[in-house]
């Protein structure tokens, strides 16, 4: 089931759900609108390897602060909300970009807010066929909640829990195979 902004309103004023900031415009019809934070991470290109089972991947990423970014062609960055998330344990988001800026080329690969994450949300971002410049402060993502048919009962506790601003990928652990 997705949540109305009925639903939602009540699930932030009860508490079970935080928001934070909130603004007028934050909660929607069906889901809602997240602004981006002052912080970007670009993708190097490199002909360097990145080894998933190497822990640093610092080296890979080009951090920048700011009031706006430009996002060049086909380029990958990291960005994040302004907004700080509290999930409950009943409910799971689908995170989409809004659709003026998928008209203008850019695009972001399928993401979901787990149930009882709580943090800023780090998005991948991928640049179109011409430059665009994206300000601190825009609506830029979309999401939408579902209502899950239970709360789960092995909630979100990963290495992303809590986290603030752009957050690069952690490579910790080795696959078991």
């Amino acid at each position: 089931m997705i949540l109305s902004d009925f639903d939602l309103w009540n699930y932030i004023k009860s508490g079970r759900m935080v928001i934070d900031p909130i603004h007028g415009d934050t909660v929607r019809e069906n889901g809602l609108d997240l602004r981006i934070g002052d912080e970007m991470a670009r993708l190097k290109s490199t002909g360097e390897v990145l080894d998933t089972y190497d822990g640093d991947v610092s080296r890979f990423y080009e951090l920048e602060r700011g009031a706006s970014f430009v996002i060049r062609p086909r380029e990958h960055v990291l960005m994040h909300t302004v907004e700080y998330i509290s999930m409950p344990r009943d409910l799971m988001g689908f995170v989409n970009l809004r659709s003026t800026f998928a008209r203008l080329g850019l695009s972001i690969p399928p993401t979901i807010i787990d149930a009882n994450f709580e943090g800023q949300l780090t998005i991948e971002m991928v640049g179109g066929e011409f430059p665009v410049r994206l300000h601190a402060g825009q609506r830029f993502l979309h999401v939408v909640f579902a209502k899950l048919t239970s709360e789960v009962s092995s909630p979100y506790r990963g290495k992303y829990q809590g986290q603030r601003g752009v957050r690069l990928p952690e490579l910790r652990e080795k696959s078991k195979v």
